[in-house]
């Protein structure tokens, strides 16, 4: 069966525990690849900031952010997942999921990155993933909504998710 939408996958958790992404339908949902040694590492904090705020403007129920560590950018992301979540919470106060670590290109990577770059590819239709922290909204729908570069700080963004969540 081919995927028709994002609640098709079911990614492993910090733990190695599949998570069901049907559990989010209803729900915005913004992927990012993360990486704990970049220098788009500090976006964490902006992240975090994002979460917080339009949960709080919106309800808990409307809006996640889901991190997929990945060791694909220039090492960048060596630890474990032990060593990656103590990482997010010591450094950034990461409160949303971080995912377990996966690939984002390739041969091995993630079904669910493969789709969301079909579905969204970026510039020139190029489909690969260029760097951490590339990010993908998802709609309520289950469908890809944008795209960003790992250029684009988070916080930029609210106005683009609040204008899907109204949807």
């Amino acid at each position: 069966m081919s995927a028709t939408s994002f609640y098709d996958f079911k990614p492993l958790d910090k733990r190695g525990n599949e998570v069901d992404l049907a559990s989010y339908k209803g729900k915005v949902v913004l992927v990012v690849n993360t990486a704990s040694k970049c220098g788009f590492t500090p976006q964490y904090a902006g992240l975090e900031k994002l979460y917080k705020s339009i949960r709080e403007k919106h309800g808990d129920d409307s809006f996640v952010i889901l991190g997929f560590p990945c060791n694909q950018f220039g090492s960048q992301e060596p630890g474990t997942d032990e060593d990656i979540q103590s990482f997010c919470q010591v450094n950034y106060g990461v409160t949303f999921p971080i995912m377990k670590k996966i690939d984002v290109n390739g041969d091995g990577a993630h079904p669910l990155w493969e789709w969301l770059k079909t579905e969204k590819p970026g510039l020139m239709g190029l489909k690969r993933i260029k760097w951490n922290f590339e990010k993908f909204l998802i709609g309520k729908d289950g469908q890809v909504k944008g795209r960003w570069a790992s250029t684009t700080k988070p916080e930029s963004l609210e106005g683009t998710i609040v204008e899907e969540l109204s949807k």
